[in-house]
């Protein structure tokens, strides 16, 4: 047995191409899911017949669309802006996020209003429940995402510790709102129109990105936070 000479280092291993399809397949994929099962949504509501028509819509760009794509540009592997800077996916991700924002109130306004006009009571429902916890999980997400962004205004001195908790409370926030998108499918509306297998199959839809940004933030994001920290 010889032995190692001293200050060699072993070559990386090199990725298999099968696997490395197979990882930029599933990114692909996880894309169109999401945009897929958006206009699919919309399609369904029939946006314009009621007041109601237009909340599944708004959700779904919030919560399927938005907010996934704003977590899928920091993918190494998945990401459709991986030609920018970081800097420049820093301003895109918060820019996704507000839309996300801005879609999720216009989708709550929608319901508390068709609600109130039908004469109907609030929050009854997992759904509900669910859906408004989200939404304020969302909005202490965004102000930790500006503490992040202007460190010294906030008073932020351990920038990197305060990254991690944004990672993973994002995710946190990320699988509720998959979580609420899942009981909206057990609602009384949406098991009227899809029924048998379809419904099976819709509610396997949203869980498919959601297993892509969770493998995307514990493998690449969370390890290289609690080295930095």
């Amino acid at each position: 047995m010889q032995p190692l000479a001293v200050g060699l280092v072993p070559a990386p291993t090199r990725e298999p191409r099968l696997t490395l399809w197979l990882r930029t397949g599933s990114g692909v994929l996880a894309h169109l899911v999401a945009l897929g099962f958006t206009i699919f949504m919309a399609v369904l509501s029939r946006p314009g017949t009621s007041l109601f028509s237009w909340h599944p819509v708004f959700m779904a760009l919030a919560f399927c669309l938005c907010m996934a794509e704003a977590i899928l540009l920091f993918s190494p592997e998945h990401s459709l802006f991986f030609f920018c800077s970081r800097k420049a996916r820093l301003r895109l991700h918060w820019a996704g996020q507000t839309l996300a924002i801005l879609c999720a109130a216009l989708g709550l306004g929608f319901i508390i209003f068709s609600r109130t006009r039908s004469e109907l009571p609030h929050l009854v429902s997992w759904h509900s429940w669910v859906g408004a916890l989200t939404l304020l999980a969302t909005g202490g997400q965004a102000l930790c995402g500006f503490c992040l962004l202007c460190p010294r205004a906030a008073r932020v001195s351990r920038v990197a510790r305060f990254k991690l908790y944004h990672l993973t409370c994002g995710l946190v926030v990320y699988l509720m709102a998959t979580g609420t998108v899942l009981l909206g499918m057990y609602s009384v509306w949406f098991q009227a129109q899809i029924k048998g297998t379809a419904w099976y199959l819709c509610l396997a839809l949203p869980l498919y990105p959601a297993l892509v940004i969770m493998h995307q933030i514990s493998s690449s994001y969370l390890p290289k936070k609690k080295m930095e920290m």
